[in-house]
């Protein structure tokens, strides 16, 4: 069994996607400490002007879990991202096939943080043909010890493999996998080119690390073999 572990972000960029599609079982650690302003409660779309931040403005205490944290609604950011959507990619080749998605799902009234990224997360799986199953680690008790943590979430599904992002080495300790005998599979995602809206008018050319939703509304159902890297769509 291969799993692999990651915060829920909001909107992840195409790596993110990387990870869920090369594991089995994708646990999103939504029982951590929450941090600010990084990539749980934001991401980056292409513009015209090069890319800007879509972010959802939060209510939160320092120490606060992800899903104990509140969207602060008393902002129109569900009015501000859609627009945002429709400015950026109302040209794209494949916006007509998932706005309407996009549409429904800010018209639903969100009170928390982990259940809007979670049901992006769910939603865009879909769109890419993905079949990884998506668990919360919320759903068990495990120490909060960070490589701990880990190893006994993998151990919830016999796991022999886990995916490891690139910056895992820093704080894990690889000895406990091997002890438990898990295998750690590091990532190493090398980002595609693809065409993009906006390239030819900006003198940026082809931005990476965008959000999911670039490729998406640029490429539909090319986008799963984009991320796999199995196509140049320059």
């Amino acid at each position: 069994m291969i799993v692999t572990i990651h915060q829920p972000q909001y909107l992840p960029w195409l790596g993110y996607f990387d990870k869920a599609d090369r594991a089995e079982i994708f646990i999103l650690l939504d029982d951590v400490q929450f941090k600010k302003n990084e990539w749980q409660n934001r991401n980056k779309i292409r513009t015209s002007q090069g890319w800007q931040w879509l972010t959802v403005p939060v209510l939160h205490d320092f120490g606060q879990k992800i899903n104990e944290v509140q969207i602060n609604n008393e902002i129109d950011w569900k009015k501000s991202h859609f627009k945002a959507l429709q400015l950026n990619y109302g040209k794209a080749p494949f916006y007509r096939q998932y706005i309407g998605e996009f549409e429904s799902i800010y018209k639903k009234d969100w009170e928390f943080l982990a259940d809007v990224n979670i049901y992006f997360i769910e939603r865009i799986l879909e769109f890419l043909g993905m079949k990884t199953k998506i668990v919360l680690s919320s759903q068990f008790k495990v120490t909060e010890d960070a490589t701990q943590r880990l190893v006994e979430l993998c151990k919830q599904y016999k796991a022999t493999t886990y995916i490891s992002g690139k910056d895992g080495q820093k704080y894990m300790d690889d000895k406990l996998f091997k002890e438990n005998n898990i295998q750690i599979v590091t990532q190493d995602y090398q980002h595609p080119v693809y065409a993009q809206q906006w390239n030819n008018e900006s003198e940026e050319g082809f931005l990476s690390h965008m959000s999911i939703v670039d490729v998406l509304f640029n490429h539909g159902p090319d986008s799963l073999n984009i991320i796999r890297n199995k196509k140049e769509a320059v």
